[in-house]
């Protein structure tokens, strides 16, 4: 009997265990995806005034550095918009990618 306690106690863990860990990857992929976006929309920002070819372009550089996918970019003016995904890991990648948004651009002085 204590047998059966024991090996359902460890199974019990284990579960425990390995569903704390598919939550920490997808908060570590959703944190990535974000912080790439917030980057990627900086450094399109910044090079908005070369165009959106070379706005987007930077963004392409900064999310392939920080291993995310860009999954869009645009200039709205002289606001970058960018979205990023970033994959799960190992088992878990059958699941959507986590994705990311940021917007950047001047700020107005107007108020």
């Amino acid at each position: 009997m204590a047998t059966v306690w024991a090996a359902s106690a460890v199974a019990a863990l284990v579960l425990v265990a390995t569903a704390l860990y598919g939550l920490g990857a997808v908060v570590l992929a959703r944190q990535r995806a974000s912080a790439a976006a917030d980057l990627a929309a900086l450094a399109a920002a910044g090079a908005a005034i070369d165009g959106a070819e070379a706005a987007c372009a930077k963004a392409g550089q900064v999310v392939a550095e920080m291993r995310v996918e860009l999954a869009g970019c645009r200039l709205d003016g002289w606001d970058a918009l960018v979205e990023t995904r970033a994959g799960l890991p190992g088992p878990l990648a059958r699941f959507p990618a986590a994705s990311g948004r940021a917007r950047a651009g001047p700020v107005d002085s107007s108020s």
